[in-house]
């Protein structure tokens, strides 16, 4: 954000500079505010993770026992929209990482969890 002259220059700075002959420069126009029902953004970061652990979560659960825990190290390959090749995506980390974080989760995110048997959700 542009600084103007009155938030830059004193009132007297301001006031001699005009007596020589120097103008304050035009300010920017502020960029627009998004229009309702503009295009809308897509999800964040964190939501993109989320969704990214979740559905890798969701293959392991559905192919392995419910019970069992995901080991730390495997690596669950997922399919992603924007990606020609699956992305490899680490349920057991991201369950520990989202576990440490579960205050910061919604109620659908938690409901989510719930939904796949993890019980700290």
């Amino acid at each position: 954000m542009a600084l103007t002259w009155a938030e830059l220059l004193s009132t007297e700075q301001q006031e001699r500079l005009t007596a020589l002959g120097i103008q304050a420069p035009p300010r920017p126009p502020s960029p627009a505010p998004a229009a309702a029902g503009g295009p809308a953004k897509g999800p964040s970061k964190a939501q993109q993770t989320f969704q990214r652990g979740l559905a890798a979560l969701t293959q392991w659960v559905e192919r392995e026992d419910a019970e069992r825990a995901v080991p730390r190290g495997h690596g669950e390959p997922i399919a992603v929209d924007c990606e020609a090749e699956p992305v490899i995506v680490k349920p057991g980390v991201w369950i520990s990482n989202t576990r440490a974080r579960r205050e910061m989760l919604t109620a659908d995110q938690l409901a989510a969890l719930a939904a796949l048997g993890v019980d700290w959700a």
